[in-house]
């Protein structure tokens, strides 16, 4: 380790309040240290975390990623459940598939586990309003969810009731005393990261009721539709190698409108409350970093696992902050 000076090492400044900022920001203020978050942007509102579905599905991830993502990924629903009780809601993830592309179904089992088959009399005890639109299906009970801004917000709330302090509208350039740390995402100057672009639409219809996250799947576009609180539905999943953070596509709406249509015909007269984008933050391997040379320390690479993935490499990162601070002077 190379001997530098990190200043008052018990006082942090972070910058970034994406959710790899605000769960470091805990682990590090219940290790002791005085912290505070600094953040370009007016409000929580405008990261890529708030366009998050808000999954915790790490057996339905392993279909695309890496086991470190079911590993670390499992840790993440007692994580959220202990730190914002009432907030995960544990009623698994569904899996099904238009008929004209049942295959895709065994696809997806043959890359995943953790999963019960289930006929059409179980879907429709699971989720009654899709009552006969699909023979079989994949249900991972072990899965949850919760809203991502209710999640961030009652983080927020409760790190300043733990003491830590929020400057929002701040670019960050005034010089700290202590250690600084960067979980700015995107707005980092690390060159190895690239941008995945997602895209995400809220309707709202009082039509339809569902009890989890399902995944509609397709050869092409995967889908996946998430139940949120007053008739509101987070319809979203487009991966699109870019650092093009405008709005919604054409093709991207119309795909995302029609694989909702798919799951259930009440979505043809939802309203579209809501369309956005957000530009993931992701290394080569699509797995989090946490580093530490010299002065620059930086937890960044969520890609699409913020949620999942946040709680464990923020108590890895708490971690080697707290061991290094002994290598430092």
């Amino acid at each position: 380790m190379q001997i530098v000076s990190w200043g008052n090492f018990m006082d942090v400044l972070i910058r970034g309040a994406g959710v790899a900022g605000l769960t470091l920001a805990h682990e590090l203020s219940e290790r002791g240290l005085s912290v505070t978050i600094s953040e370009k942007r007016d409000g929580l509102s405008q990261s890529a975390s708030w366009l998050a579905g808000g999954m915790l599905a790490p057996w339905c991830e392993r279909e695309n990623a890496e086991e470190t993502v079911l590993i670390h990924g499992r840790k993440s629903l007692d994580w959220w459940s202990r730190v914002l009780p009432g907030m995960v809601r544990r009623n698994g993830t569904l899996v099904v598939a238009p008929p004209r592309d049942t295959a895709e179904l065994s696809r997806f089992a043959t890359r995943t586990n953790g999963f019960d088959w289930i006929a059409s009399d179980k879907i429709a005890v699971l989720e009654p309003d899709l009552e006969g639109r699909f023979a079989k299906a994949l249900f991972f009970q072990k899965e949850a969810h919760l809203d991502p801004r209710l999640a961030l917000s009652a983080l927020k709330g409760k790190l300043i009731e733990q003491g830590v302090r929020f400057e929002f509208g701040s670019d960050g350039a005034k010089q700290w005393g202590g250690l600084e740390i960067d979980c700015t995402g995107m707005s980092s100057r690390d060159p190895d990261l690239r941008g995945v672009r997602g895209e995400m639409m809220i309707l709202e219809t009082s039509e339809l009721s569902l009890s989890r996250p399902v995944r509609m799947l397709h050869p092409r576009i995967p889908v996946y539709v998430v139940p949120r609180d007053e008739n509101l539905f987070m319809v979203g999943a487009t991966m699109i190698e870019s650092h093009d953070g405008g709005p919604i596509s054409a093709r991207s709406a119309m795909e995302l409108l029609n694989a909702a249509y798919s799951l259930h015909p009440a979505f043809a007269e939802a309203k579209i409350v809501e369309s956005g984008t957000g530009v993931r933050p992701a290394y080569p391997d699509n797995l989090p970093r946490v580093t530490i040379n010299g002065k620059n320390v930086s937890l960044n690479g969520m890609y699409r696992h913020g949620f999942l993935l946040s709680p464990h490499f923020a108590e890895v990162a708490a971690d080697k902050i707290i061991e290094a601070s002994g290598k430092v002077t």
